[in-house]
């Protein structure tokens, strides 16, 4: 009797993949799936925006709908709880293309309860969804070096895995919401380091230091953590387009806040970092790197204590 021959497993590459929403974020991601070989569908709210990836081989599709439908694993990348929603739901969303064993996989940064019950829709129509929060910037995206938070089923999470590695490195962390919940927190560091390297800066450029030289120095010391040397550069010359504005970084940081109302959870350094991201907004900078927080600090002269309200 011959043995019985067992083929390989299907490659990876052939799952089918969507993107809604090819912002600086996920534009970037689909660059990164379609130059590893991946059939990419997407859809965006400006087609101009997607040129240059339709270019480079995306099929483009009209509606979260039409992604939902063509592909087996389907990316979303949007900026808030509203634009998920919107996305997600009537006639022309993406739970409408949804089908039995299709995965969605949420990269945005939204409230835990929303994402949550999106999950419990989509597992409604015998689809999973997943939220996949990332940490990291463009840079990140564009080296496969992010840091991804996975929450949801864990046998979802395993078909996945792979795709989410040409990202970077994922961690499956829990049930639906919670890697949310751990990109919420690594925000609140996020704002909360920026502040206080800003401060630091400030403090010793007033008192007749070099800031090139306090930056070098702050950042070889202790405190010097990926995040501030990587962001150091930007308080010497504050970028045109940002890696992580300061409207998005606020939005984290108020998500955060109210989480940890639900919770019982005090966050008085992320109070004080609302504080400052609201006063950049009000600077002009809403569209800036969260790095501008340096320059909202510089402007603020005289002014020594900031109104808490937690």
């Amino acid at each position: 009797m011959e043995p019985m021959l067992i083929s390989d497993p299907e490659p990876t590459t052939t799952m089918k993949i969507g993107f809604v929403g090819l912002g600086h974020m996920g534009g970037n991601m689909a660059a990164r799936f379609l130059a590893a070989g991946y059939t990419v569908y997407g859809e965006s709210r400006d087609r101009r925006h997607a040129q240059e990836l339709v270019n480079k081989g995306l099929n483009w599709r009209g509606t979260p709908r039409e992604v939902a439908d063509a592909a087996d694993v389907v990316f979303t990348s949007v900026p808030d709880d509203d634009v998920l929603e919107t996305v997600a739901s009537g006639p022309d969303g993406i739970l409408a293309g949804l089908s039995a064993r299709k995965i969605w996989v949420d990269v945005s940064t939204v409230s835990p309860g929303l994402s949550t019950k999106l999950a419990e829709r989509v597992r409604a129509q015998g689809a999973t969804m997943l939220d996949a929060p990332v940490s990291g910037s463009v840079p990140q995206v564009q080296s496969g070096t992010l840091t991804i938070m996975v929450g949801g089923d864990k046998a979802a999470y395993g078909r996945v895995e792979p795709i989410l590695r040409e990202l970077g490195t994922p961690r499956h962390v829990g049930e639906n919401g919670q890697g949310l919940l751990l990109k919420l927190a690594i925000n609140i560091n996020l704002a909360v380091q920026l502040l206080a390297f800003s401060e630091g800066v400030l403090l010793a450029e007033r008192g007749g230091l070099d800031r090139s030289l306090a930056m070098e120095v702050m950042t070889g010391s202790a405190i010097g953590s990926p995040l501030l040397k990587g962001r150091a550069p930007l308080l010497l010359d504050l970028p045109k387009d940002a890696w992580f504005d300061v409207e998005l970084a606020h939005k984290d940081i108020r998500l955060a806040l109210a989480t940890g109302r639900s919770e019982g959870v005090p966050l008085p350094s992320a109070s004080v970092a609302d504080e400052l991201l609201t006063r950049a907004s009000e600077l002009g900078y809403g569209h800036r790197d969260v790095a501008a927080l340096f320059e909202v600090l510089s402007r603020l002269e005289g002014e020594t204590e900031v109104e808490l309200e937690w």
